[in-house]
């Protein structure tokens, strides 16, 4: 079984792009914060890369932006490929199947607005009248 539950923050915004076929791909980096603290009582971070396809991408890219906390849920997939200089790197990924906004900000162009929520309103207490005893159904 290959499964993968993450809860980070983005290092940084995410990344939209379309491979030569037109499928969207984002990427993007999760900062995961260990369960315990180190001997000086911090507590690190893991950097884990993301990569989302199709229209979770999309949305990703259009609501995810550095700082946003979310939860990732896939598998893990290691790669490799060769440097211009003939040096073989590997790479690990977390490919996502699903991915949850816990926080968020939709983007326009350069600017930021918050992502759209319930209607505001304001609290409206009821005055409740007194009721007797006897008169309850139970």
């Amino acid at each position: 079984m290959n499964k993968v539950i993450l809860l980070g923050n983005l290092t940084r915004d995410p990344e939209l792009t379309t491979t030569n076929g037109g499928v969207s791909v984002c990427r993007f980096s999760l900062a995961v914060t260990r369960r315990y603290a180190n001997a000086d009582g911090e507590r690190e971070a893991d950097f884990i890369n993301i990569v989302v396809w199709r229209n979770q991408a999309e949305n990703c890219a259009k609501f995810l932006k550095k700082g946003s906390k979310c939860a990732v849920v896939g598998r893990i997939q290691t790669s490799s490929y060769e440097t211009p200089e003939g040096a073989k790197r590997y790479t690990t990924d977390i490919v996502a199947d699903e991915v949850e906004f816990i926080t968020s900000g939709a983007r326009t162009g350069d600017s930021e607005n918050p992502m759209p929520s319930e209607p505001k309103t304001q609290k409206q207490t009821a005055e409740l009248e007194e009721i007797e005893d006897d008169s309850l159904p139970f």
